[in-house]
């Protein structure tokens, strides 16, 4: 017997997710570079956030030096781009103080993948190295507990962008919807996990 699947979210029906996406006008456009091992991913946060975010985009795939629609997609933000990743030249942002140094950015790009994908993402692409890097301060505490990870203070690649969007933005309640309905699509996944 075929599955039905979802027009949008291209989740089968019984797994559907639609109902945990909002719609929220983020001022700073949000680029995501995916690995092609998180596409598939059941438990992945990028289809929810994407689909609750007036201006995002997903870029799949390894390499994207080359990748035009990408780069003319960055070239209208000049020098205002920046790149969520915790580089050792990365400057913090945090909920605890003002980020007067931030909110002048336009786009952020974020990596999505596990954490040894996501550094082989950040290897693979020069232009990556050559903007601004900004890293999340301790002080944010993760939800994400369908995914197990052995780093301290994890966050998904939606609660990391949620963050950043709120710090940059200079907005403490804008992507408070999403973060909600995140905790509500945990909720919800675990009722397809496996009972050992």
């Amino acid at each position: 017997m075929s599955r039905n699947y979802c027009n949008l979210c291209l989740r089968p029906e019984v797994s559907c997710i639609c109902k945990f996406m909002t719609s929220i006008a983020n001022e700073v456009e949000v680029i995501i570079l995916q690995h092609p091992s998180e596409v598939n991913q059941s438990k992945a946060t990028v289809p929810l956030l994407a689909g609750s975010l007036k201006k995002c985009q997903v870029f799949i795939g390894e390499t994207f030096d080359q990748n035009h629609a990408l780069q003319c997609a960055l070239s209208q933000y000049d020098n205002k781009v920046a790149l969520l990743y915790p580089s050792d030249v990365a400057q913090v942002i945090s909920a605890d103080e003002e980020n007067t140094h931030v909110q002048e950015l336009k786009c952020l790009i974020l990596l999505d993948g596990t954490w040894k994908k996501a550094y082989r993402l950040y290897q693979l692409n020069g232009f990556l190295h050559q903007i601004r890097h900004l890293a999340l301060s301790e002080s944010y505490l993760g939800q994400y507990h369908i995914r197990k990870t052995k780093k301290s203070g994890a966050l998904s690649t939606l609660e990391a962008c949620c963050y950043a969007l709120s710090a940059i933005e200079n907005n403490d309640v804008r992507y408070l919807p999403i973060l909600e309905n995140f905790v509500a699509f945990n909720h919800f996944q675990q009722r397809f996990v496996p009972i050992k």
